[in-house]
């Protein structure tokens, strides 16, 4: 890797620090065989220590691709199918809607295609049975489309694939995805629970609330949150992760992890996603200049990660933040390394003013099924203003950040919007219609808003 190429990224990313008020953030780069990774800024705010590149982080959701990693070891192991009821390892699983209960398969759940609202953020305990007690509680989630009939980014899939983990093996996940996954990877420095993270080094998230940045509280994730977004990781720990994904299915000592038919399948698009983007088997997949990007992230309370890497270059890349403005952050530096270090640029969108009278079809409210987060689009002499109202978020934090400001959205395609200023500048939304022809849900930040008549 040039000298001076990560000279120009160091003073991206401390830049994009200051703009972004973001505390700490490690950042790690593999390449044809050399890795680069370096830690910025501080752990907390209140009592701060240097970050390092050994310091742990939240991944977020990319731990959901370390659960699908595990059940494809498991399917290989005889254990699991993909295509079969769920029902078949959990037969008392309740649905508010009986034909997914009944039909519901581990595809689905890999690739968000379940249907129902899918951010049930509830606690149910430190205990063993805290992903059963989950799945229990996801009997009252509303169906918002037919299985398999639309893409909406699903948390609760994946803890039921959790528990389906569970069930076959007879083991509480963690325990399950530290023998099959974590230590034949060589992940030494990812952990699930407090009591294992509070041993290290680690970052404390952070919020702006009021327009000060605070502490996130609480740090820990509920327990049933794991399989789907649990993990605590570094960023060497997460570029050893990408090498195995950058593989043929063996670990750096050479051992068979998992197939080369398996690992492909990880990463083959499964279902179309939001944003242009396929689904693979956990990963989401995306061609950049005509080169497949696979990736994912994550977000928990006050801390946002990026994970990405390209098989055909041989290159990864992570990013850590202990901020929620990291999100923005994170999008910035990703864009800049692809674009100055691969030569990778997506086109960009080309919004342009819609006559006032096509306007009014797009305008109201659209309203997410969980959490009830609530979206209005107003119409304003071009475009649309996007305004948005978080609902209630008591099972993820103890304070909650501010929400963010109106933004001015245009039409840059058919139905798909892009908010053109502002702190959400760059965002996309898509319009998605029934079978009449006419809207009946909204796509933004990968989840289905259904509109409100």
């Amino acid at each position: 890797m040039n000298p001076s190429d990560l000279a120009a990224l160091t003073e991206q990313v401390r830049a994009g620090m200051e703009q972004h008020q973001v505390p700490g953030l490690a950042i790690g780069i593999w390449h044809d065989g050399e890795e680069w990774a370096e830690g910025f800024g501080v752990t907390s705010q209140d009592h701060p220590l240097p970050v390092t590149p050994q310091t742990l982080f939240q991944i977020g959701s990319t731990t959901k691709t370390v659960t699908a990693t595990l059940v494809l070891r498991l399917v290989e192991a005889g254990k699991l199918e993909l295509d079969v009821p769920v029902r078949r390892y959990l037969p008392e699983l309740k649905l508010q809607d009986e034909d997914a209960a009944g039909r519901v398969t581990l595809r689905h759940l890999l690739t968000h295609t379940g249907g129902w609202a899918g951010d049930l953020f509830v606690r149910t305990g430190d205990g063993d049975d805290a992903l059963a007690r989950y799945v229990a509680a996801m009997a009252g989630l509303r169906q918002l489309a037919p299985l398999g009939g639309l893409w909406s980014y699903n948390n609760a899939g994946f803890a039921l694939a959790g528990r389906v983990v569970e069930a076959v093996t007879g083991q509480p996940y963690e325990r399950v995805c530290r023998e099959w996954v974590l230590e034949p990877l060589g992940l030494s420095h990812s952990f699930f629970f407090p009591e294992e993270v509070m041993l290290h080094r680690f970052a404390v998230g952070h919020l702006l609330r009021d327009g000060q940045r605070t502490i996130a509280r609480p740090w820990a994730l509920a327990r049933n949150a794991n399989a789907v977004g649990g993990l605590s990781s570094t960023v060497r720990d997460q570029l050893r992760y990408a090498r195995f994904h950058l593989g043929d299915g063996r670990n750096e000592q050479g051992e068979r992890v998992l197939s080369p038919e398996s690992m492909r399948l990880l990463q083959t698009p499964q279902v179309p996603a939001a944003d242009g983007q396929e689904m693979g088997l956990s990963f989401f997949l995306r061609d950049v200049s005509g080169v497949r990007v696979v990736s994912h992230g994550g977000a928990t309370n006050g801390q946002m990660s990026a994970f990405w890497f390209v098989p055909e270059r041989n290159f990864a890349c992570t990013i850590l933040t202990n901020a929620d403005h990291g999100r923005f952050l994170n999008n910035g530096l990703t864009a800049w390394v692809q674009k100055h270090l691969l030569g990778l640029e997506p086109p960009a969108p080309q919004p342009t003013p819609r006559p006032a009278a096509e306007l009014a079809e797009y305008a109201g409210r659209y309203v997410e099924g969980a959490m009830g987060n609530a979206i209005e689009l107003v119409p304003t002499a071009e475009g649309l203003e996007f305004r948005f109202t978080p609902g209630d978020r008591s099972g993820i934090t103890e304070t909650p950040a501010d929400p963010p400001p109106p933004s001015p959205a245009l039409f840059y395609d058919p139905d798909r919007l892009v908010i053109t200023q502002g702190q959400l500048e760059g965002a996309r939304l898509e319009f998605l219609r029934g079978k009449d022809g006419r809207i009946e849900w909204l796509r933004y930040s990968l989840r289905v808003y259904r509109r409100q008549e």
